[in-house]
């Protein structure tokens, strides 16, 4: 089986969290298919070597937002994925926000911001 999940176990992040995001990421870039099915509960848990509960809360969690839906005896699928693009979207711009407010508190000015941006787009960083 392909490996699609990584954790990292050291991370202050809750599994739950990190399984999470990782759908919203792997949903994002194609990675369950055509059909959007995911893993089952069981085989992720077995994959990263957690227990299955935790899986089946970050599941919860995805289908309480709207990422995916559950089909009984058939499995989790992603929900359109539009809305799984606009999900990972808004992660991005807080992500982002809060990296700016950093930023500006330690005294990074908008110009030194503006220019970090500039080389991004450009490929440059």
């Amino acid at each position: 089986m392909l490996k699609l999940f990584t954790m990292d176990y050291k991370s202050s992040l809750p599994i739950f969290e990190q399984i999470y995001r990782s759908v919203v990421r792997l949903g994002a870039a194609g990675a369950f298919g055509e059909k959007g099915q995911l893993p089952s509960v069981r085989a992720v848990a077995k994959e990263l070597g957690v227990n299955p509960n935790t899986v089946q809360k970050a599941y919860a969690m995805l289908e309480r937002d709207g990422v995916i839906y559950s089909l009984p005896g058939k499995g989790s699928f992603l929900a359109k994925p539009e809305a799984v693009w606009e999900k990972r979207r808004r992660e991005a711009l807080e992500q982002a926000r809060h990296a700016l407010q950093d930023a500006l508190e330690a005294g990074v000015s908008r110009e030194e911001l503006l220019g970090l941006f500039d080389n991004l787009e450009e490929g440059k960083a």
